[in-house]
C-alpha cells in the first residue's frame, strides 16, 4: 500500500549543520504539503509520516515517545546511521520521492516489563547491567517457563533483527534481518565457555530472575531504570514501528557501513 502524506513532522536535534538542512527542506515542501515541526514525536500526533534529521539516537527518542505508530525515517547526520537511512547530500531528493507516495515497513520491538510496569518498546535492545564495574551478575533467563541459562557475566542482551547490528553485535551476537521474527540473547562477558547468543521466537515469553541486590536496565541506550533483585523482568513481543521503506537494502548497509 502506498501513502502519498498530507502532513509532514520533522524533528530537528538542533545543531547547525541539521538546522540548515531543515531549512532547505522545508523551503522545498511548504508549498506542497503541511508542515510541522517539533522537538519530540509526542507533539506530532496526526502527522502522515514523520521526518526525522540527526542520527539513529534521535530516530530512537522519537519512537520511545510515540504515542500510536507513525511512519517514521531518518536523515543521518549523526554517525554510523544504521537505522536513519537517507544520507544528507540526498536528502532533498528522498524527501521530495517520499511526498510522491512511500510504502510503509513494519519492525519488531520488544515488549518490556518490570513488575508489571510497562516501560517503552525497545527498538533495538533491552540490557540488564551490573551496577557495580567489574563486579559480575549472577542471573538466570527464562524462555516460555525453562530455564535457558544459569550465568555469571556482564549482563545480558535482548536484541530484535534490527538492533543486531547494535550492541548485539559488538558482544558477539549474530547479525539478523530485520524480516526475521525473533528476538537474539546476548550474555555479555559471560564466565563460561558454553554460554553463546541464542535465537528464539519473538513469540516466545523471556523472564530474567536477578541474583543480586540491583542491576541497571537500558532501553535503546535512552532510558535507564535500576532493578531490584525482587522484581521480575518479562520481555515480549511489542507493538511494530512503523518504518518509510527506502531504496538501500538491509545487507547493502551492512555492506556498506559495517565491513571496513
Amino acid at each position: 500500500m502506498v501513502v502519498k502524506p498530507e502532513t509532514v513532522g520533522i524533528i530537528c536535534r538542533g545543531k547547525s549543520k541539521d538546522l540548515r538542512l531543515l531549512d532547505e527542506i522545508t523551503t522545498r515542501i511548504e508549498d506542497r504539503v503541511k508542515v510541522v515541526i517539533k522537538e519530540s514525536g509526542a507533539e506530532l500526533e496526526g502527522v502522515d509520516v514523520i521526518i526525522c534529521i540527526g542520527g539513529d539516537g534521535t530516530l530512537l527518542k522519537t519512537l520511545h515517545t510515540l504515542e500510536s505508530p507513525i511512519p517514521v525515517v531518518g536523515i543521518d547526520t549523526g554517525g554510523v546511521g544504521f537505522l536513519a537511512d537517507i544520507r544528507p547530500e540526498n536528502a532533498v531528493a528522498a524527501v521530495l520521492k517520499i511526498l510522491e507516495g512511500f510504502e510503509v515497513e513494519k519492525r519488531e520491538r520488544l515488549a518490556v516489563s518490570v513488575d508489571g510496569e510497562r516501560l517503552p518498546y525497545a527498538m533495538n535492545e533491552v540490557v540488564v547491567l551490573t551496577a557495580r564495574p567489574a563486579k559480575m551478575l549472577h542471573f538466570a533467563i527464562f524462555v516460555d517457563g525453562s530455564e535457558l541459562e544459569r550465568l555469571r557475566a556482564d549482563g545480558v542482551i535482548f536484541a530484535t533483527p534490527t538492533g543486531s547490528t547494535a550492541y548485539a553485535m559488538s558482544a558477539g551476537g549474530p547479525i539478523v534481518d530485520p524480516r526475521v521474527d525473533a528476538c537474539i540473547i546476548v550474555p555479555l562477558a559471560p564466565f563460561t565457555l558454553s554460554a553463546r547468543p541464542v535465537v528464539v521466537p519473538a513469540s516466545s515469553k523471556v523472564h530474567l530472575k536477578l541474583f543480586e541486590k540491583s542491576a541497571e536496565l537500558v532501553i535503546d541506550g535512552q532510558l535507564y531504570r535500576r532493578i531490584e533483585s525482587d522484581e521480575e523482568i518479562e520481555i515480549t513481543k511489542g507493538e511494530p514501528a512503523l518504518f518509510v521503506k527506502t531504496d538501500e537494502s538491509f545487507f547493502s548497509k551492512v555492506r556498506s557501513k559495517l565491513r571496513v
